[in-house]
């Protein structure tokens, strides 16, 4: 049976998306469909969504699952009335930690969101711009100022998690691409050599690649499975003669690849996440 679960929030839906789905994963034979539902701060907007929830109910037959972030009484008590199963996280842990902490929380719409400090969101910038500038091997005058550098073949998944990174991490992430032309004599590029520190290699199933390579350029040298096995191979065996941590990134989602990379390089976040 198919369940509808809704994220509904009076900012961006984020946060409730993000906890929502991690809650959500972890039942594998779950069929379900999601919607995200931001920026809900009128009453009105609030009947039209719960609305939509029941419909959906209807057409289901069982109920819906909301995860929500809305904070205004008045707008909960239009929530609340939806026929669904609601799990509200702010009221859900903000009670707890009033009694812990011993003081009222603000319960500001969009706290989290807001930029209250300018030089960490100067700095967020930063690093999203140094990673759009050294993405894809573009340059590698900049290295000596990166924080890391990711590195495997063309379309292992580099520049998503570089920008990532970037993005939610503050991190000045470059990346660089082993080519089709390196694979006879591959070894590490004095470049990329002399700032070995900060090297982190992603690797990828050839199967995998070959299919997203062909989304991108069906019926050639570069998309075809003799090629993405020798790619795969040589980066591979490069990684561990030149002893590069690396990881697989095939079943992965960027959050994870990220957390994982942050952890083995011992990099910590120069920003909060947004």
């Amino acid at each position: 049976m198919k369940r509808s679960i809704f994220y509904i929030s009076d900012r961006t839906g984020i946060t409730a998306k993000l906890l929502g789905e991690t809650l959500i994963t972890q039942f594998d034979e779950l069929e379900y469909t999601e919607t995200t539902i931001p920026y809900i701060d009128s009453p009105e907007k609030m009947q039209e969504t719960v609305d939509k929830i029941n419909r959906a109910g209807e057409q289901d037959g069982v109920r819906p699952i909301i995860f929500d972030t809305i904070i205004k009484p008045e707008l909960r008590t239009i929530l609340n009335q939806a026929n669904a199963m609601m799990l509200d996280f702010f009221h859900t842990f903000i009670g707890p930690l009033e009694k812990e902490f011993e003081q009222p929380s603000s319960f500001s719409v969009g706290k989290m969101h807001a930029v209250s400090n300018v030089k960490e969101y100067d700095h967020r910038i930063d690093a999203v711009n140094f990673s759009l500038n050294n993405d894809d091997g573009a340059t590698t005058r900049n290295y000596k100022d990166a924080d890391l550098i990711i590195i495997g073949v063309s379309r292992c998944g580099k520049t998503p998690t570089s920008l990532y990174i970037s993005m939610q991490f503050g991190l000045r992430v470059a990346n660089y691409p082993f080519i089709a032309e390196d694979m006879d004599n591959l070894k590490l590029p004095k470049e990329l050599a002399q700032h070995r520190d900060k090297l982190f290699g992603l690797t990828i199933i050839p199967e995998r690649l070959h299919e997203i390579r062909t989304e991108r350029r069906a019926n050639s040298k570069y998309a075809s499975q003799p090629q993405c096995q020798l790619e795969v191979r040589a980066v591979e065996a490069l990684y561990r003669r030149e002893k590069i941590p690396f990881l697989n990134a095939t079943t992965r989602s960027i959050e994870e690849i990220a957390t994982k990379i942050l952890v083995q390089c011992n990099l910590s976040r120069h920003t909060r996440q947004i």
